[in-house]
C-alpha cells in the first residue's frame, strides 16, 4: 500500500450519503424519548454530526454520532451509510442508515436488524413520525419536529 492509496479520497461527497440531507437541522423530539437532536455537515461534507440532548427512561442523555461510510485503512469505502453513536453513559452503538424517498429507517447495528427504527417525513419535510421496535416486541413510538 502506497501513500497515494491512503490518501485517495472521493472526489465528491457520498449521493446516498448526501439523500440525508432533509436531516439537517434541529429537531424537538417526543415520545418514548424527549428532547432536542441536531444535524449538521461536517466539513467537506463526507460525514453528517447528530448531536443529541434527550431525556430517555428520567435519564438525561447527551451524545454524538457521526454518520458516513466506513472507509477501513487502505481499504474501499463500505457499502452501507453506517454511524457510531457515542454518549455520556459510556455507550457506544452502532447504526446504518436508509432514506427511500420519504421514510428513514436506522438498523441498530446492520442492515436488517431486528431493531430499527422507521418513521415517514410529512410532505412539508418538518415532522419525521415513525417507532424504534425491538426484538420481542419492545419499543417506542417517536416524532421529530423540525425547530431550526
Amino acid at each position: 500500500m502506497t501513500s497515494e492509496d491512503v490518501q485517495q479520497q472521493p472526489s465528491v461527497p457520498d449521493p446516498d450519503l448526501q439523500s440525508l440531507q432533509p436531516l439537517v437541522g434541529t429537531w424537538k423530539v417526543a415520545g418514548g424519548a424527549q428532547g432536542e437532536v441536531a444535524f449538521e455537515w461536517m466539513d467537506g461534507g463526507y460525514f453528517l454530526i447528530q448531536r443529541v440532548d434527550l431525556e430517555q427512561d428520567g435519564q438525561r442523555v447527551i451524545g454524538v454520532e457521526f454518520i458516513g461510510r466506513e472507509r477501513k485503512f487502505g481499504e474501499a469505502p463500505g457499502d452501507d451509510i453506517t454511524s457510531r453513536y457515542y454518549d455520556t453513559l459510556g455507550n457506544t452503538f452502532d447504526y446504518v442508515y436508509e432514506l427511500d424517498v420519504d421514510v428513514l429507517t436506522i438498523w441498530a447495528g446492520e442492515r436488517g436488524s431486528p431493531a430499527y427504527f422507521e418513521g415517514r417525513f410529512d410532505a412539508e419535510g418538518t415532522t419525521i413520525a415513525g417507532a424504534w421496535v425491538y426484538p420481542g416486541g419492545g419499543g417506542y413510538g417517536s416524532t421529530m419536529t423540525k425547530v431550526g
